[in-house]
């Protein structure tokens, strides 16, 4: 190539994938639950909350910090949560204040580790690094454990 010159790089021209993760932070034990799906609507969030409220916390009550996402005030959502509501408690936070809410700095730290000056040969390469990263999160010995809360005090 001669100086001066761009590199053309072929990308591919048929319709984008994406690869979305739900989660929720417990302050308590400091891990991070997440659940991977293709889309974030009401009916995968509802998903997210029977994985959440009977795989992760079976037992206890859970109180549910929310940003105000459509599908978190859908007639769906309201439905499951009220099933849910002798063990959950909804709080959702003001309109675009996402700095309250410590799980988006853990989506920061996530995307920064998994996406960052990284190139994957494709989207289940990414999804596979996403993965490991929330593994890594949510090991009590692992490095990467408090990197994401370490401004947040």
């Amino acid at each position: 190539m001669k100086r001066g010159q761009q590199k053309k790089l072929p990308a591919p021209t048929r319709l984008r994938h994406y690869h979305h993760v739900i989660g929720a932070y417990n302050w308590r034990s400091d891990d991070v639950s997440a659940l991977a799906v293709d889309w974030k609507n009401s009916q995968t969030f509802i998903e997210f909350l029977e994985h959440l409220l009977l795989a992760c916390y079976p037992t206890q009550q859970v109180i549910l910090v929310m940003d105000n996402a459509s599908y978190h005030h859908s007639a769906a959502v309201k439905a499951a949560l009220s099933l849910f509501e002798h063990r959950i408690r909804v709080i959702y936070l003001p309109a675009r204040c996402p700095d309250l809410n410590p799980i988006e700095r853990y989506w920061r730290h996530l995307k920064d580790l998994a996406c960052a000056n990284t190139l994957h040969l494709n989207l289940d390469f990414l999804a596979g690094s996403v993965r490991n990263i929330l593994r890594a999160q949510n090991q009590p010995d692992h490095d990467l454990r408090f990197q994401f809360l370490k401004d947040f005090h």
